[in-house]
Parts: C-alpha cells; sequence; structure tokens
C-alpha cells in the first residue's frame, strides 16, 4: 500500500471533527445547567449536527466539485477549530447551536476526500485495509477524543473541552499542510454521469443494507450505559470502564474488518450480521450477570466497530469509479441511520423497556440480512 503515512495524516483529522461532532455527548448536562435548558433541548447540539451531514453532503460534494483537494480539507480543519473556539465563548444556547452547525456542512467533505483518497491510492488488494485506517480515527475518537471531552469538562468546565478540542484540531491542520502531499481532485462527474449513479440500483440496495446495519448497531449501543446501569447493576466507575473496554477492542475490530473485508466482502459481511446478532440475543440472556458481561462487552465491542467500514465498502463498490460522490452519499445515509438507530432505540425502550432494546437491533440486522442475500442472488458478482 502506497504511502501509509498520509492516510494516519487523514485518520488525525477525522479523530479531530469526530471528536467535535460526538464530544458534546459529554458535556450536554453542564452546557443544559449553564444555559438553563433542558437536556432534550440540549440535546440538538449534536442531533442539529448530525441532520445538516444527513442532508448536505452530497450536495456539498457537488458545490466543490472543482476546488483543490488539499485546500478543502485544510479549510475544513481550520473552520472545526475556529467553531470550537468560538463555541467556548458563546454567550447563550442558540449562540452555541449555530457556532456548532457551521463546520457540519464540512463534515461530510473531509469524510469523502479523506476515503476517496484511500480508495484512489492504494492498490486493489489493500483497499480495505486503507479504508480501515481512516476510520481508526472514528473509533479512537470514540475511544480517547469524547471520554477527553467529557473529562476536561469535569476537571475544568465544558468551555475546557471545547478548547482541548480545538487544538486536537489545529494539530490535524499543521499535519495536514506540512506533510500531505498535494491531493488531485478525483473524476469530477457531469450531470448526466451523476444521474446515472443515482439510477443504480446496486447503488440503493447497498445504502438500504447500510442503513439497517448502523441503525441496529445504534439501536443499542446509543443506550449502552443506560442498560449497563439499569440491566447489569453496574455503576459509574464500572460503565465507564466497560466503555473504555468496548472502544479498545474496537480498534481491533476495525483493523480486521478492513482485512478480510479486501479478501472475502460477501462472508465478511454475513458473518458480522450473524455475529452481532448472536451477540444481541446474549446481551438479552446474560445481561443480568456481571462476569459474562464483561466478557461479552469485549466481543460485542470487536464485532461493533467493525460495522461502519463494511457499510461503507459495501456502498462504495456500486461505483467505484465516483468515489467521493458515493462516499459523501454514504456520510448522509451513515447519518441518518444514527438518528434512526438512536430513535428507534428510544422508542422501543419506552414501549418494551431497556432489557428488551436488543430486539430492535436484532430486527433491524434481520432486515440486514435478507438485504444481503438477496443482492447476492439478484446480482451474482463475485465479492458482493
Amino acid at each position: 500500500m502506497r504511502s501509509e503515512k498520509n492516510l494516519w495524516l487523514l485518520a488525525l483529522g477525522v479523530f479531530g471533527i469526530t471528536t467535535t461532532e460526538f464530544g458534546v455527548i459529554g458535556v450536554l448536562p453542564d452546557i443544559a445547567t449553564a444555559f438553563h435548558v433542558s437536556i432534550d433541548k440540549a440535546g440538538w447540539l449534536l442531533s442539529a449536527f448530525a441532520l445538516i451531514v444527513a442532508f448536505f453532503g452530497p450536495f456539498m460534494m457537488m458545490l466543490f466539485s472543482k476546488t483543490n483537494r488539499k485546500n478543502l480539507l485544510l479549510f475544513s480543519l481550520l473552520l472545526f477549530a475556529a467553531a470550537n473556539v468560538l463555541s467556548a465563548f458563546a454567550l447563550n444556547f442558540y449562540q452555541l447551536l449555530l457556532i456548532r452547525m457551521l463546520p457540519a456542512f464540512f463534515h461530510p467533505v473531509y469524510w469523502s476526500i479523506a476515503l476517496s483518497f484511500a480508495i484512489n491510492n492504494s492498490d486493489r488488494q489493500n483497499t480495505s485495509k486503507a479504508v480501515s485506517i481512516i476510520f481508526s480515527g472514528l473509533t479512537v475518537a470514540t475511544v480517547l477524543g469524547v471520554p477527553l471531552a467529557t473529562f476536561v469538562s469535569a476537571m475544568f468546565n465544558w468551555q475546557g473541552a471545547f478548547l482541548v478540542t480545538a487544538f486536537i484540531n489545529v494539530v490535524a491542520f499543521a499535519g495536514v499542510k506540512w506533510w500531505l502531499p498535494p491531493v488531485p481532485a478525483g473524476h469530477t462527474a457531469v450531470a448526466s454521469s451523476q444521474q446515472n449513479i443515482f439510477r443504480n440500483r446496486l447503488l440503493w440496495t447497498n445504502l438500504l443494507l447500510a442503513f439497517f446495519i448502523i441503525t441496529a448497531m445504534y439501536a443499542t449501543y446509543g443506550y449502552m450505559a443506560d442498560f449497563l446501569k439499569q440491566v447489569s447493576h453496574m455503576n459509574g466507575s464500572t460503565i465507564s470502564m466497560m466503555l473504555l473496554l468496548f472502544g479498545v477492542v474496537g480498534i481491533g475490530g476495525n483493523y480486521l474488518a478492513g482485512r478480510y473485508m479486501s479478501r472475502q466482502p460477501y462472508v465478511t459481511t454475513l458473518l458480522f450480521l450473524l455475529l452481532l446478532s448472536g451477540v444481541h440475543v446474549l446481551l438479552y440472556w446474560l445481561g443480568g450477570t456481571l462476569l459474562p458481561m464483561v466478557l461479552l462487552t469485549s466481543v460485542w465491542g470487536l464485532i461493533h466497530a467493525g460495522g461502519f467500514l463494511i457499510s461503507n465498502i459495501q456502498v462504495t463498490s456500486s461505483a467505484p469509479e465516483e468515489s467521493e460522490l458515493i462516499n459523501s452519499i454514504f456520510t448522509s445515509c451513515g447519518n441518518f441511520a444514527v438518528t434512526a438507530g438512536a430513535l428507534l432505540g428510544g422508542h422501543w425502550i419506552a414501549g418494551y423497556g431497556i432489557v428488551n432494546v436488543v430486539w430492535a437491533s436484532v430486527g433491524c440486522l434481520t432486515i440486514a440480512l435478507l438485504i444481503l442475500l438477496f443482492k447476492r442472488l439478484r446480482y451474482q458478482r463475485p465479492g458482493l
């Protein structure tokens, strides 16, 4: 694989923008208290960000289709850094919400360029490994970035959490500026080509597959802390350790998914769906016992981490010649799915209780499995 160092530089940027997006989760209670708003209203700091990414992802890449790619990467990181600094000095909740929304428009821009760079600068047999390096920035952000923001807020204040996140983006900006070589713009799709992409039935099949995979992941994972508290009867410190364990083993899971997707994408996806379904069933049966839950959390994190990468490779295989546009579409799909998973999980908990939330995930994974089998029978293409 050519120039792995460049991929790690881009992954550092992914770490920065992902920490910006999700790091706010740990400081929502402090922000709600500071601005005298309810916790569900404070949650719009996360929801509004995700919805902007979901709705505007493909259109942003079309808008900047002729712009120098390295300049776009640098501008995105600089905007994220500036937004975090301004967030720390926001005077009221609505000002903070507006500031948070601005960098969200460039979140899919950075992701799409980084993923396309990985695809276009690696040999065919190493594409999945290259993509896994980019996704490691997401995995590490959930392991270190989000807990770091929460820790800084607890030790100092919520403004400090935003300033630390700004510093991470500045470091990423410096790395990309000084060490990343020029990134040429990829092939720009003309209007007719773009229309052909959206008429691609395989693309829509893979988007449905990705949507149900990611929705399944977040229907239960989004309420993991509450599940460990209510069902497994763990205290706050133990839950923190379980979340850290989940993320650490996820780094290995991300690597394994990238390694085997390059060899056997269909078999890897099939095993992922079956194993993640099995883990959720075991969560239902063993969730109330401490030691089995520790072991199960390890297995859960190992499998769960590969979901985004597997979904991305399935989608981008639909039209590899237009990787930037396809990656922006995937980014939108992923953010819609995360939102749908959170809503589905919350609705399920309200109706059936926290212990039964796993069945929401199992249901979505079953639908994903049926889509995968349909795709295999319908298209009959090697590697699908």
